[in-house]
């Protein structure tokens, strides 16, 4: 069996941080039941662009491989009943939502404990179910600002600057797998389940870590640094070659030395400016100098060689392109495939979520609806006279896109 296949997860889902989360999981065997609503047209992921067409989009494959689908609709009273009877036969009901809407859904666990004790309820929200933010709806972008980190990023002296990647968004989504998990385990051990309030907002918070300490604790105040430098520990940044970019970092002591010995600096060693942490801190603005002087006059192929040959921690600054055809990325699998019916091979990055020698196993994303007859036969064992009247009722909204 595959880690998670034991686990039944009921997703009412969208977009990015909520699918991300849960993707990560369908990876590793549970099945991600994704309720999407019919009278919007299911998830909004399906309709981002610019890769698009229908109700495809490469944008919601990347999040939602390995996933089933039913339109299910939540506001009526009979989409009501299939839901809780699918409560009762599942592990977790899963949202990301905006902060009041789980309680007014009635998709906390109080509200459905009576239908199965052992339920966790996770539900990610912008800015978490209390505090004076609560009813906002959360972006990635907007919590970037916010939390302090575009302040932070940049060269100094220039705009703000948020990430090239919807950090917010993949760190929340990976915060929610472990807490859901986390209770699941408890559920499973105890038989009584739980809340699971997690938010964006505590995510990027959190994420200030040491430089959060420092200030908390002796006030400092965190500021961009030229050319993306680590704030203490010098050198560790980038440095422009005669063709390019690349990293260099001397997180250890030993690293400096072979760093001042590869660059033909030996007495950098002995020199009493440069030789700890600390004095290199001190003097960042005379050395840096020294070493990008040096560091222009080879091309970076050829610095990477000589670095990597003697142990110093470096690296190029890699296009996306060039990022997913490293043959790093290509040996430890890390670009997959799958067959879909709009794009033939579709091609993606894999979780990074290793366990065990198994290797995953990755099914595209489900259509709309794909999976109506499983959802409903098997798992809720619905007759076929019960699904005809649930539908009858308007549980599944306008069906003209049920795939069975």
């Amino acid at each position: 069996m595959r880690p998670l296949q034991d686990v039944r997860i009921l997703a009412i889902e969208q977009y990015g941080a909520g699918p991300w989360g849960s993707v990560h999981l369908a990876d590793l065997g549970a099945e991600i039941i994704k309720i999407e609503d019919p009278r919007v047209g299911g998830d909004v992921g399906r309709y981002v662009p610019p890769y698009n067409g229908g109700e495809d989009s490469l944008f919601f494959e990347a999040f939602n491989r390995n996933k089933r689908s039913i339109s299910l609709d939540l506001m009526t009273p009979a989409g009501r009943q299939v839901f809780e009877d699918l409560v009762r036969e599942s592990d977790v009901v899963y949202s990301n939502l905006r902060g009041d809407v789980p309680a007014k859904m009635k998709i906390l666990y109080d509200d459905l404990k009576h239908l199965n004790p052992a339920i966790v309820c996770c539900s990610l929200t912008g800015f978490g179910m209390t505090g004076p933010r609560s009813t906002e709806p959360g972006y990635d972008y907007v919590l970037q600002g916010l939390a302090g980190w575009m302040d932070i990023t940049g060269e100094p002296g220039g705009p703000p600057v948020k990430s090239g990647l919807s950090l917010v968004d993949f760190t929340g989504g990976f915060v929610a797998a472990i807490s859901l998990l986390a209770a699941l385990h408890a559920a499973r051990r105890d038989g009584i389940g739980t809340d699971c309030d997690v938010s964006l907002y505590d995510t990027a918070i959190s994420l200030l870590n040491y430089p959060a300490a420092w200030h908390l604790n002796e006030g400092y105040e965190p500021h961009r640094t030229r050319h993306s430098a680590h704030p203490s520990l010098v050198p560790f940044q980038a440095f422009e070659t005669a063709d390019s970019w690349i990293i260099i970092g001397c997180a250890k002591e030993k690293f400096w030395v072979r760093l001042a010995h590869c660059l033909g600096h030996s007495e950098w060693v002995d020199d009493p400016r440069f030789a700890t942490f600390a004095e290199r801190r001190e003097h960042r603005d005379e050395l840096i100098p020294l070493i990008e002087d040096i560091i222009r006059t080879r091309r970076s192929a050829e610095w990477l060689d000589d670095l990597r040959t003697a142990g110093i921690p470096s690296g190029p600054i890699n296009t996306v392109a060039d990022a997913l055809t490293d043959p790093h990325t290509l040996a430890r699998d890390l670009v997959v495939d799958t067959d879909h019916p709009r794009w033939g091979t579709l091609r993606q990055v894999a979780s990074p979520v290793r366990v065990g020698t198994q290797k995953p196993q990755y099914r595209r994303a489900p259509l709309r609806n794909e999976d109506f007859s499983h959802v409903l036969e098997e798992i809720a064992g619905y007759a076929p006279e019960r699904v005809d009247a649930a539908r009858a009722a308007g549980a599944f909204g306008a069906l003209e896109t049920t795939r069975s």
